[in-house]
């Protein structure tokens, strides 16, 4: 007679992480995005991304790569790449997220008079320029309501008057059917202060706005420390 051989069945192991990743999707619904650590909340989004993996690891560890969450999400797919355990999913999805900030931001400043936003102006500066690591220089293009028609990246890299010629704004303002305009760009290292470049260039844009009526508004310099207004110092 033949033995049957008979294997014992016990109850199903859940890894520990998946229970790690119901506890912590359960605190984000019942208690808000404040109760979760900023690891944390890169987990949330890392398991979607990484679905079979414990992601506490690398949450934590692109935090300590790039100091903070806002530099997380401003950092290159290429360098998020860099951190042990991400993926190219993983990455595209942070970078998703940083687009969709960056959009709502926008859409704040849109459909409505931007002289009567002003604090959301910045906003949207700071959540698009701050963190960004060469210099930007952007337009806002307003129309006679001081509604935004666009919004223009003219240069990247080093900002002055030989890299932004006042010329192609004038020729933008036109197309657009601007009647004002906003310049913005950003000082990566940190110090949002003008320097004698940024004076100059301001000078020259004014100058040449001014036989077309074009007003300029204001030069906001965005840095992750804060921001300088060239109207409120006096400078425009």
């Amino acid at each position: 007679m033949t033995a049957e051989k008979h294997h014992a069945r016990g109850p199903k192991v859940t890894p520990d992480h998946e229970g790690h990743r119901a506890r912590l999707k359960s605190r984000f619904m019942d208690a808000g995005p404040s109760a979760l650590a900023d690891y944390e909340l890169l987990e949330l989004l890392l398991f979607m991304a990484i679905p079979r993996r414990d992601v506490k690891p690398i949450a934590k560890n692109l935090l300590k790569r790039f100091g903070d969450i806002g530099n997380v999400f401003a950092a290159t797919p290429e360098n998020l790449l860099e951190v042990e355990g991400m993926t190219e999913g993983a990455a595209i999805a942070l970078k998703a997220v940083e687009a969709a900030s960056n959009r709502i931001a926008k859409s704040n400043i849109e459909n409505m008079p931007i002289l009567n936003s002003w604090q959301r102006v910045l906003d949207y500066c700071h959540t698009v320029m701050a963190r960004e690591k060469v210099e930007q220089f952007r337009v806002l293009y307003l129309n006679r309501k001081n509604m935004l028609e666009a919004d223009e990246i003219h240069q990247q890299g080093t900002v002055d008057s030989s890299a932004v010629f006042p010329r192609e704004i004038v020729k933008r303002a036109l197309a657009h059917g601007a009647t004002a305009i906003i310049l913005v760009h950003n000082h990566p290292s940190g110090d949002p202060t003008p320097s004698e470049a940024d004076i100059i260039l301001t000078n020259e844009i004014v100058r040449a706005m001014d036989p077309l009526g074009i007003v300029v508004h204001d030069h906001l310099i965005i840095a992750r420390t804060g921001h300088t207004s060239f109207k409120k110092q006096g400078l425009l």
